[in-house]
């Protein structure tokens, strides 16, 4: 008997087969290159001998890494934009965990209310967000400043916190918790060893999301901070005014 070997596909059908299978994956080496684009760019052009009119290629230097503190306040503003991301990142992310925990565990009365009411900051325009929570700080006589900016920050990031961690605590198995349970582990000891490890994860993951969001952020930032102090009298002055009850 003489064995006919199977034919070998044509090379056509080879890189058809290659690309379905790759497809994904193109797509994303694509967008990450349309992303990333305007970075390298500018880091590219940060080695341009231009001066101040960094648009059109003059030369290579090195001048401009010498000394990145040489600009007035730059590295003032970059330890300031850590510390209110550091801050923010925090305390957004153990009050919105505990909020998707509460709101992912447990049933309520208004919960949900409390699940729309969540999602009003993140589809708020930050201007929008910015001007209600500065007119909030001169109402109150707050003053502009590092403060106020920790809390806008905490405020708005809170939302996407919750949403990214409530999505990670509903798509964990119920049968792991039950599993430690019948093993003789308490509430506590079940939470600290299976499920904080499980929701581990989403945590992380909201963090560096609220850490991005709050280092990026400029609008809320411009709007809640110490640069409106000078004009904060005028404003006070004024809601004094309206406010102040007319003579007959």
């Amino acid at each position: 008997m003489t064995m006919t070997s199977a034919p070998m596909p044509s090379l056509r059908h080879r890189t058809s087969r290659w690309f379905s299978r790759n497809l994904i994956r193109i797509y994303a080496g694509l967008a990450f290159i349309y992303l990333f684009i305007p970075v390298a760019y500018t880091f590219a052009f940060s080695f341009n001998n231009a001066g101040k009119s960094n648009l059109v290629w003059q030369g290579f230097t090195l001048d401009n890494w010498k000394n990145p503190c040489g600009a007035p306040q730059v590295c003032e503003s970059v330890a300031n934009s850590l510390k209110i991301g550091v801050l923010s990142t925090v305390l957004a992310t153990i009050l919105g965990t505990m909020i998707a925990f509460a709101i992912g565990r447990h049933k309520f009365k208004g919960r949900s209310t409390t699940n729309l009411l969540i999602f009003l900051p993140m589809a708020t325009p930050e201007v929008v967000l910015g001007a209600s929570l500065l007119a909030m700080f001169l109402n109150l006589r707050i003053n502009p400043g590092f403060w106020t900016i920790v809390i806008a920050h905490v405020m708005f990031c809170i939302s996407f916190v919750v949403v990214t961690v409530k999505a990670r605590i509903a798509s964990l198995d119920p049968k792991l918790e039950q599993a430690a349970m019948d093993l003789y582990a308490n509430e506590r000891e079940t939470f600290r060893y299976v499920t904080l490890p499980l929701v581990m994860p989403g945590i992380a993951g909201a963090a560096l999301l609220a850490f991005s969001l709050s280092f990026d952020d400029f609008i809320i930032l411009t709007l809640t901070q110490v640069w409106f102090q000078p004009f904060q009298s005028l404003f006070m002055s004024q809601l004094l005014e309206e406010y102040r009850p007319k003579q007959m």
